[in-house]
């Protein structure tokens, strides 16, 4: 069985969910890294900055690997999912504290 090779095709599908999925996605794992660090309210403090800076390389190194994906479907799925578990984990941690 061979598998389907990486093509141009379908960018706006692939760009699209990077963009818009990337985004959600790097924003929760900014969320989880400010639970993990124990950033609190503390926003203007070193972690909190952290926390906030880390969003944009997340976000570009996303954008970047969605072009990886043999389809637009298959970058939309994934990612969605991604972000889907990430605020779900953010979402429990909230309940749980």
């Amino acid at each position: 069985m061979s598998t389907p090779e990486l093509s141009s095709r379908d960018w706006l599908g692939k760009a699209s969910a990077g963009l818009i999925l990337g985004f959600a996605l790097s924003l929760g794992l900014s969320g989880l890294l400010a639970a993990a660090i124990g950033v609190g309210d503390t926003y203007f403090s070193t972690r909190g900055q952290l926390t906030m800076w880390v969003i944009a390389p997340l976000w570009c190194g996303i954008l970047s690997f969605c072009f990886l994906f043999r389809s637009g479907r298959g970058a939309w799925l994934w990612l969605g999912a991604a972000a889907a578990a990430v605020w779900f984990a953010l979402f429990l941690m909230g309940r749980l504290s």
